[in-house]
């Protein structure tokens, strides 16, 4: 270890055990929710949903240059996006830097940790599918009133409490686990957006350039504006690999080059996806979203080709290693502003193996709960209330940190005009957050589920509680306190 290594090593006490192409692979997590989100989209919007998805991504690429940027300078920031958002609000002010801070990591978590009940609730339908599994009936969750499968809940516990065993035993672990897994996972996506290659007697070239919305969906401002707002809760989810830049060994080599593979590698795959789903099942609303892969197989090579085997395994594989990230990528949010003073010190607990394991027990318990509503897209809305606002913050706080502090060292330094166009995506994504928020259960979920936002926004607001319970109960020591808030 060098000499710059071993001084960032003791600026945090979590492990630095891991590098860029740890952070890459263990961030493709993020790049895993095109299973998720595109179906969906395409289902409802057809090839509408192509330029919609290349401009949410275009922000993506930048969002992950931006992390690069921020992530090379403070090296002892772990937790990814809102663990900088103290440092590039700082112009305005310690008060209000110190508390975007908090309620970024806050929406930051209530953004990530869904991840691994939708992605559980995804595996369980592929691997019910692939396996032809006997149905075990559906019941009512109470209070939600959502109808369940028995036997998805039993698969997506059971892998919940697997892939929580490697989130805990260190990053090195995570870190080789979730390489492995990352290797795995490429497969299918890459394999998606290629096969109809083989097949191209069966692919409608003409369906993917009409950008058309299918017969009988109205276009409309709410439409385009919920959707978007859908779209960015999967689609920025490639900046993920910034959350373990803090445990990389050379954090200024490894931000530039995990960053960028990051952002270029999701921009392919969510531009591709939709592209490849348009080109060979159209926008038909016939098949369905949680087993999309297969039927696209199907579409392409019959039923029962080894294809589906060959795509669907991978698949199952890749979005457990998403549900391995969920558990461990936002853990490190909590941990961050727990040792900022701003929730519960009981959140920045590190294990034996150097790990926040109370935050991903916290996560783990979480995601459990949320498996019960059933639905990926009742999912997506209130957790993309935290996703999207704390992904604005982000660039909003890159613009004023860059333009404020523009004579500061940067290991990695963007163009000078990128700070202003971040300034730009980062408000319409606040603009998309409260309108498109608002609209988006009516356009996306179903009538009278607006209670979906509120859920959000109800859960954002727990901050508060957790700030003040921390203020009261367990404060920062002076010294420390001072050093934050100068």
């Amino acid at each position: 270890m060098s000499t710059t290594e071993q001084a960032v090593a003791q600026s945090t006490g979590l492990e630095r055990g891991t590098n860029w192409w740890g952070a890459f692979v263990i961030g493709l997590a993020g790049t895993i929710l095109v299973t998720g989100i595109a179906p969906f989209a395409v289902q409802v919007l057809g090839a509408a949903s192509i330029p919609m998805f290349a401009g949410v991504a275009a922000a993506g690429v930048l969002l992950s240059l931006c992390l690069a940027e921020l992530a090379a300078m403070m090296p002892d920031r772990t937790g990814g996006l809102p663990a900088y958002a103290d440092e590039t609000f700082r112009p305005l002010g310690s008060r209000v830097a110190r508390h975007v801070g908090g309620i970024s990591g806050w929406a930051y978590w209530l953004g990530w940790f869904p991840v691994a009940p939708i992605n559980l609730i995804l595996a369980a339908s592929y691997i019910a599918a692939l396996f032809a599994l006997p149905s075990l009936g559906t019941f009512t969750v109470p209070f939600l009133g959502t109808e369940v499968g028995t036997l998805t809940i039993i698969i997506a516990l059971v892998g919940l409490g697997v892939m929580s065993i490697p989130s805990f035993l260190g990053i090195r672990l995570g870190a080789t686990f979730a390489t492995i897994l990352g290797i795995v996972s490429m497969v299918p996506l890459t394999l998606l957006v290629i096969l109809p290659i083989f097949q191209p007697g069966k692919f409608n070239v003409s369906a993917v350039t009409s950008f058309a919305l299918p017969a009988g969906t109205e276009a409309s401002l709410g439409l385009y504006a919920a959707w978007i707002f859908i779209m960015c809760w999967s689609v920025l989810a490639m900046e993920a690999a910034a959350c373990y830049i803090g445990e990389c060994r050379n954090p200024a080599r490894d931000a530039r080059i995990a960053m960028t593979a990051s952002g270029l590698y999701g921009f392919a795959i969510y531009v591709l996806t939709p592209i490849a789903f348009v080109g060979v099942l159209g926008g038909a609303k016939t098949f369905d979203p949680l087993t999309v892969y297969t039927q696209f197989t199907a579409a392409l090579f019959g039923e029962g080709s080894l294809v589906q085997w060959v795509v669907g395994i991978p698949l199952i594989v890749a979005l457990m290693l998403s549900v391995l990230n969920a558990i461990m990528g936002c853990a490190r949010s909590l941990y961050q502003i727990a040792e900022d003073g701003l929730v519960p010190r009981w959140f920045g607990r590190l294990n034996r193996n150097r790990v926040p394991g109370n935050a991903m027990a916290f996560n783990v318990t979480c995601s459990a709960i949320v498996l019960f509503f059933g639905s990926p897209l009742q999912i997506y809305v209130f957790s993309n209330m935290g996703y999207l606002l704390a992904c604005s913050l982000a660039l909003v706080g890159y613009y004023i940190h860059r333009s404020r502090r523009p004579d500061l060292a940067r290991p990695v330094r963007l163009p000078g005009f990128v700070q202003y166009l971040a300034l730009g995506v980062g408000l319409f994504g606040l603009v998309i957050w409260a309108v498109g928020g608002y609209l988006a259960a009516d356009y996306v979920v179903a009538a009278d589920q607006r209670w979906l936002f509120l859920l959000g926004l109800a859960i954002l607001a727990a901050y508060l509680p957790l700030y003040w319970w921390r203020q009261v109960r367990d404060p920062l020591p002076k010294a420390q306190d001072a050093r934050a808030t100068t």
